[in-house]
């Protein structure tokens, strides 16, 4: 039966990988390449992103790629996510949401505890907005009224592999194919005082779609603090550098922007180019008890000063850092009888300075996380996780922003699949 899920699982990846995506909805996913993420996987973002210097055996390790060598047996773990967003402003509030499957990811267990492999896809980041931006028109008596949009960002399909080089030494390699598409518009529109429309309204459209493979490096090394206990050093390094892409950019009518055949000014017509995303690094420390506790903190940072859009454009970015501190428990691993006792229980901080810079301010984001693993059987899991939080200020004319976070998912398990049948 198992054998079927994954034969099912594989042709899906290469079915959906074309439409795949997640809805951010955040309102500063406008800016850049929207909102990168830096979760991981549900049992990651029950822990604030806990996942560069400690993994389980029993969920898919992609945030370390050294890790995936803990997968000691097969293991296919998916996800939904759903986000609701309440936005605030000076004078104005509004409910937001939206959601989608998170991440599919396979771990395949070659020779076990030496040399593990891997695959799945993932969200690198995502867009999704609606933005309505009153302004007067300078020396006049004339109001213009802009209608942002935007919907897409960047996937991955990805394969890992993860090596132990050496006694409690390990390394990964995480390559990725990235493909995605962005598409926004700006819809201008100009009144007089009387909200009389003058002039003839008009649309800006962008439609990027990028095309191109990244590679993650990371490595892993724990020692014994004591019979029971282990203390984790976990490290990656992400590189992206010039993202190929393809770009449509037109200002026309509005109806007209998106196409190709009516009147307009081209910007891009079906150009190529380049995206340039920077580098992305992070660090971590955990220390483990043995089947009882874990606790740690990781770090990441990212330098969006350095990103290009299409167009050769900063966009007047600036380094994003994030700082997560995780623990999880189970309250008794042997304990058959009481299932409750044998689940697995979450929590975590996340801070982070944000890429965005707007009226001389920094976008910061905090929230703290919870999640659990309740066991279905001997081996798989249902996962949840849920993360509360604020990103943002109302001062300087900005958008705060105070959401909720709900991921669902689960962990089918298997330590026959690469055991030879002998009975039929």
């Amino acid at each position: 039966m198992l054998r079927k899920i994954v034969l099912w699982v594989l042709c899906t990846l290469l079915v959906i990988s074309e439409g795949f995506g997640q809805n951010s909805s955040s309102t500063y996913s406008a800016l850049g390449i929207g909102e990168f993420s830096y979760g991981g996987q549900i049992q990651n973002q029950g822990m604030g992103g806990l996942g560069i210097s400690f993994g389980t055996g029993w969920s898919a390790n992609a945030v370390n790629p050294a890790l995936s060598t803990r997968n000691t047996i097969f293991n296919f773990q998916a996800s939904l996510n759903y986000k609701r967003i309440g936005v605030k402003n000076d004078t104005e509030n509004s409910l937001v949401d939206g959601g989608g499957l998170s991440y599919l990811a396979i771990s395949l267990p070659v020779k076990t505890g030496k040399f593990t492999a891997g695959m799945g896809i993932g969200q690198i980041s995502s867009i999704n907005y609606r933005l309505k931006v009153d302004s007067p028109v300078n020396n006049s008596d004339l109001k213009a009224e802009n209608n942002l949009e935007g919907d897409g960002g960047i996937s991955e399909a990805y394969v890992n592999f993860g090596y132990l080089i050496a006694k409690n030494l390990s390394f990964g390699a995480h390559g990725s194919y990235l493909f995605g598409s962005s598409i926004r518009s700006n819809q201008l529109l100009i009144f007089d005082q009387s909200q009389v429309e003058v002039g003839r309204a008009s649309e800006y459209y962008e439609r990027i779609s990028v095309s191109d493979v990244a590679l993650k490096l990371g490595a892993h090394y724990f020692f014994k603090t004591s019979e029971k206990s282990n203390l984790h050093l976990g490290a990656i390094y992400q590189t992206f550098g010039n993202v190929n892409g393809i770009a449509f950019a037109k200002l026309a009518p509005i109806g007209q922007a998106n196409s190709v055949k009516t009147d307009g000014d081209f910007i891009a017509n079906n150009e190529r180019g380049t995206i340039y995303l920077p580098n992305r690094y992070g660090f971590g420390v955990s220390y483990e008890k043995n089947n009882k506790f874990v606790i740690g903190l990781e770090g990441q940072y990212q330098d969006f000063s350095e990103y290009r859009n299409f167009f050769g454009e900063s966009l007047s970015l600036q380094a994003a850092q994030k700082v997560g501190l995780g623990f999880q428990i189970v309250p008794d691993f042997m304990d058959f009888d009481k299932l409750l006792n044998r689940a697995t229980y979450r929590m975590g901080l996340e801070w982070m300075r944000t890429p965005y810079f707007i009226n001389e301010t920094t976008i910061n984001d905090i929230g703290i996380n919870f999640g659990t693993s309740i066991p279905v059987n001997q081996l798989s899991l249902l996962n949840m996780a849920m993360k509360v939080g604020r990103r943002g200020t109302v001062d300087n004319g900005l958008i705060r922003e105070a959401y909720v976070n709900f991921t669902l998912g689960f962990s089918l398990n298997d330590n026959s699949w690469f055991y030879k049948r002998v009975f039929e």
